[in-house]
């Protein structure tokens, strides 16, 4: 596959629109630092994400607040085709549910939007709708971009409303 090069001295292709990148880092940043859902299940729905798209940076990369508050590789583990009957906490499973709905058709069906209300309050289920819909593009972005298959697991600094995503 044709791989878009990031430009030179620029660490990804995004860099070849740097205002475009830095308005995403903006946004991306404000839904991981100044959000209302707890990190691990924000990356919950993320890493799953990750998964489905088969997007190899994405599955590989761990924001380290998420890991702080709790989200161990074990549990990352679970975040596979299985996950529904894991030891995943109910919370986080919700979250990978949602990921799936939202990658498979864009659709919550009736009972999936019960749970998550049940579990999440408005803002928070728009938050998570957010951070998961983003991960989406940008993981597809990526594999569009030609990103690796695989690449060493990476944990970087939660994204900050005034700093980079992966820098």
């Amino acid at each position: 596959m044709a791989r878009v090069r990031s430009p030179k001295g620029g660490l990804t292709p995004f860099d070849h629109q740097p205002p475009l990148w830095e308005a995403f880092n903006r946004y991306y940043g404000t839904l991981w630092s100044d959000g209302v859902v707890d990190d691990p299940t924000k990356e919950v729905g993320r890493l799953r994400n990750a998964r489905v798209t088969g997007c190899g940076i994405c599955k590989n990369l761990r924001f380290a607040t998420a890991r702080e508050q709790g989200l161990e590789e074990e549990y990352v583990e679970l975040i596979d085709d299985a996950y529904a009957d894991s030891e995943l906490p109910h919370r986080w499973k919700l979250a990978a549910r949602l990921a799936d709905a939202l990658i498979a058709d864009a659709r919550v069906d009736g009972e999936l939007r019960a749970a998550l209300l049940a579990e999440f309050t408005a803002a928070e289920i728009v938050e998570l709708t957010a951070t998961i819909a983003t991960a989406i593009a940008f993981s597809k972005a990526s594999v569009a971009f030609g990103a690796p298959d695989e690449m060493p697991l990476v944990v970087v600094p939660t994204p900050k409303i005034d700093g980079d995503v992966v820098r």
